[in-house]
Formats: C-alpha cells, structure tokens, sequence
C-alpha cells in the first residue's frame, strides 16, 4: 500500500482512535462487562451495493442479511498483494470450519474486484475458484464498484501502463461483518491463516 492508501485510511479511521480514547476515562467509572467490544464497532464501513457474480446474476448486500461476512476488495491480475491475502484469508477461514464447522457455515466469503474493466464475470469466477468453493467473487459496472468501495472505505487508483499490464493501487483488508452487515474486525491477514482462524473464533458465533 503506497503513501497515499495509507493516508486516505488513516483518515478514514482516526474517529475511531478518538472515540476508544474518550470512552477510557469513562469506562473506568462503570462496571466492565465481560465481553470485549469488536474493534470496529461504530465505525461508518459496510453498506448497500449491487454487483454480479460469475454467472451474471444480480447479487446485492441485503442477500447476505442474518450471515456473517468477510469482505476483501482486490483484483485478479494482482501479481503478489491479492494472491498472498486471498490465500491467507482462506486458509484461515479453512481452518476455522475445521475447528467450528456450524458457525463457519453462517459465513459468506467475498471478494470484491477493483478492476471490472478486465475483471469479467468468468475471470472473477475462475480466479476465486483457486482458492475454494466458498469464496464468492463479485465484480460490475465501474459506477457499482466504486459505490461498494466507497461503502467500506477501501481506497483503490488505476496505476501506470506496465510492459505486463497496468497494475491497480489499493487497500489490503479483509473486513469481518455481522450478520446484520455491521464492521467487527479487520482479519490479521499479514500474519497468517492461524491468526485469521483465531480472530474468525473469537467473534464468530
């Protein structure tokens, strides 16, 4: 992630440092309830969209309501970033139904394609489909993709002409949300399957 994705972030969640550190004084003045709150909860990332699958058909976020969802925008011709973090967020998500199959099954895993100019229906089909049948890939019109970005502050820019192709610049984040498509957390995808399995347990049930 450049300079400028790490900005556009930053900015997009400095309410929420701000807002855990006005609520310290007060919560040291209540009795603390056992339950740790999600990171995200509060913030503005989620919303509605209407995107299409690898079969052409319609696919909105309202359809997902009362399942739990992991979100990651990215693109197919990504040569290292999008590979790396796809993998990594579905081996966790492998892991995690090993362990706890009946919460795994009120998942929904989704990629999301930055790039629908290349990112075709078959392409984001086929592409998600190397990582596992439970990965659903989405793409649409450029004015879809933007508003679902938008939606879940996830910052992407077309870059240069490469010999290879142009390359997209974006945000790296895979965003867990409840089954009322509310933010929980950001899944530790840097760090691992075994991370991302544990952080899906701890939220996820």
């Amino acid at each position: 992630m450049n300079r400028r994705a790490m900005t556009y972030l930053l900015r997009r969640f400095a309410f929420l440092a701000l807002g855990l550190a006005l609520a310290v004084p007060l919560a040291a003045c209540q009795q603390q309830s056992s339950a740790e709150a999600p990171p995200l909860e509060g913030a503005a990332i989620g919303g509605p969209f209407t995107l299409i699958d690898k079969d052409g058909k319609t696919v909105t976020w309202d359809q997902f309501k009362g399942r739990w969802r992991i979100v990651y925008f990215g693109y197919t011709f990504c040569p290292d970033a999008c590979p790396l973090d796809v993998q990594a967020m579905m081996r966790g998500f492998s892991l995690f139904e090993k362990a706890h199959a009946a919460q795994a099954a009120k998942v929904q895993p989704i990629f999301i394609t930055i790039d629908p100019a290349r990112d075709t229906p078959k392409v984001v089909g086929e592409w998600t489909a190397a990582f596992g049948p439970r990965l659903l890939g989405l793409t649409g019109s450029p004015d879809q993709i933007d508003k679902a970005a938008k939606a879940f502050a996830s910052y992407y820019k077309k870059g240069e002409e490469t010999p290879g192709g142009y390359l997209m610049d974006h945000s790296r984040i895979a965003f867990l949300m409840d089954p009322d498509g509310k933010p929980i957390a950001m899944l530790p995808i840097d760090k691992g399957p075994e991370e991302v399995s544990a952080e899906l347990a701890k939220w996820v049930k």
